[in-house]
């Protein structure tokens, strides 16, 4: 009886940790910074979203060719993101990397997975 009893434990847990870890990834708001020639890399793969999360006012001045814009500070932020599709790649960036960060993590703990954060923002892209 014990060792039935242990190897269900042991079933249980071999099931449960993978889930747990995935949650637990989420939930810390899991993203990677990258520089700006990676960034352009992956602008190139299959899949993959460029996400503006500045202002309408900072989006005037410039920015990168294709971007999808959605304001961090807009109050429908969270409900925009959950419309997006949670299979793709998402290149997220702002001015300076500080608000990209923050959105990265408002996406993980909405269960994205693929989310790569400009580090320097649309300033670094623009001093490439």
């Amino acid at each position: 009886m014990k060792m039935t009893t242990i190897i269900i434990i042991a079933v249980v847990l071999l099931i449960a940790v993978p889930f747990l870890m995935k949650a637990q990834s989420a939930a810390s708001g899991a993203y990677q910074n990258i520089d700006v020639t990676e960034f352009t890399k992956m602008m190139k793969g299959n899949n993959v979203v460029v996400l503006d999360v500045r202002t309408p006012q900072e989006t005037t001045q410039g920015k990168i060719k294709g971007a999808k814009e959605i304001n961090v500070f807009d109050p429908n932020f969270n409900q925009k993101i959950a419309a997006l599709d949670k299979g793709k790649t998402y290149l997220v960036y702002c001015r300076s990397g500080n608000r990209s960060a923050r959105a990265c993590s408002l996406m993980a703990k909405q269960g994205f997975e693929n989310l790569f954060n400009l580090q320097g923002g649309y300033t670094a892209w623009t001093n490439r």
